[in-house]
């Protein structure tokens, strides 16, 4: 299977702006996180940005970059156009889409995003984790997995929510915003409008849902962490101290 691994990066951030050249130990955070990318070993990895710093820096430290319009409003539009780019042929199978804010990510995790599309009735593969901190429970920035267990490592989603779910006793998941796409799902997913419950919950992957796409999850160890605040940032620096 051909696989491509794409990692959005924007400079506009709100909270943290310029975060993709934060700098880490020594390197931008964006090539941290092309670094943990390719040690996955799941194929090429390519920096999809629309600012012409990020894509410098990237192909400074070796890995590939592509440039991508402005105006997209959400990182899978811009992985979609990436991926027209880089592979104009159609030979990639799978995409992945690591966040560019997530330097400490796992290589192990990223891999075993892809491992659900080995079944051919998943569309798109992601990740969560068990919760076990009761204040996460009710935060509306944690976002929450109802789904129907397949195995004790893996769901099929059948919904996602910034709310408490599902009632009753058992375990509640935290959804990691890693994805692994059929190139088919991906090209069908941003070809939708965005949906009615898309827009309430403002969760992009209940477009898929709504339409009738099949959304596994990957239970794995932890949550990866995503740099979006200056704290956020000193964390990300602390852990990584050395790896420059």
């Amino acid at each position: 299977m051909s696989n491509l691994i794409l990692i959005p990066a924007r400079m506009a951030s709100t909270r943290l702006p310029g975060k993709p050249l934060a700098d880490i130990a020594g390197k931008p955070m964006i090539v941290h996180v092309a670094e943990r990318a390719a040690e996955s070993g799941l194929g090429r990895v390519v920096v999809a940005t629309d600012t012409v710093e990020v894509a410098d820096a990237v192909r400074a430290h070796g890995f590939e970059a592509v440039m991508t319009r402005v105006s997209h409003e959400s990182g899978s539009d811009r992985i979609f156009e990436a991926l027209s780019a880089v592979d104009p042929r159609a030979e990639v199978e799978f995409v992945i889409n690591v966040q560019g804010d997530l330097p400490t990510v796992e290589p192990a995790t990223i891999a075993a995003s892809v491992s659900l599309l080995d079944d051919p009735s998943v569309d798109i593969g992601t990740l969560g984790v068990e919760i076990d901190r009761d204040e996460e429970r009710t935060n509306p920035n944690v976002v929450k997995i109802v789904g129907s267990p397949l195995t004790p490592s893996r769901l099929r989603a059948l919904y996602f929510t910034r709310a408490t779910a599902p009632w009753g006793e058992g375990p509640h998941y935290h959804h990691i915003g890693l994805y692994a796409y059929r190139r088919a799902a991906l090209a069908r997913f941003v070809a939708l409008q965005p949906s009615a419950l898309e827009k309430r919950e403002r969760l992009e992957q209940l477009r898929a849902l709504e339409a009738g796409m099949r959304i596994d999850v990957s239970l794995v160890d932890s949550v990866p962490l995503g740099v979006d605040t200056p704290e956020d940032l000193e964390r990300a620096r602390e852990m990584l101290a050395g790896k420059a």
